[in-house]
């Protein structure tokens, strides 16, 4: 199996865009779990977390987004952030196969920014990460 960034959807209200994208990395959840719950593993492809208490009403500061909380936390499954620059990032991870992981990704956000290309380039960072292929390149905004 081969990573992949399936169609995404993005919806706008308003001001308001939702963007939903599915993600195939090809390992299994408890090695890509780490990578979208810790503040080690959200460094190595999106952003650094200076703060990030894991749990549910934790506070969390991602770099550049600023501070805010874990608005939805299920070990293992689901990690959601919503902080002040950024919205709500959701990260929901699922099996997929044998040795992979589906992860459904929200991005509910205000403004005027696309924010499809970026997310789709950490994506790409993400899924070289897990696979062990180069070094990540540094973070942008989402």
């Amino acid at each position: 199996m081969t990573g992949s960034i399936e169609q995404g959807t993005s919806r706008t209200h308003g001001n308001t865009h939702l963007l939903h994208l599915l993600v195939r990395i090809p390992r299994p959840m408890d090695q890509v779990w780490p990578a979208v719950s810790t503040r080690e593993g959200l460094a190595t492809w999106f952003t650094t977390a200076d703060v990030l208490e894991p749990r549910l009403g934790g506070t969390v500061t991602l770099r550049d987004l600023g501070s805010g909380l874990v608005t939805a936390w299920d070990v293992d499954r689901v990690a959601e952030y919503t902080v002040e620059a950024g919205g709500r990032i959701r990260f929901h991870l699922e099996r997929d196969g044998e040795d992979g992981t589906a992860l459904r990704f929200t991005h509910e956000f205000s403004g005027e920014d696309d924010a499809e290309p970026r997310w789709r380039a950490r994506f790409e960072r993400l899924i070289r990460t897990m696979q062990g292929q180069g070094r990540p390149s540094p973070p942008s905004r989402p």
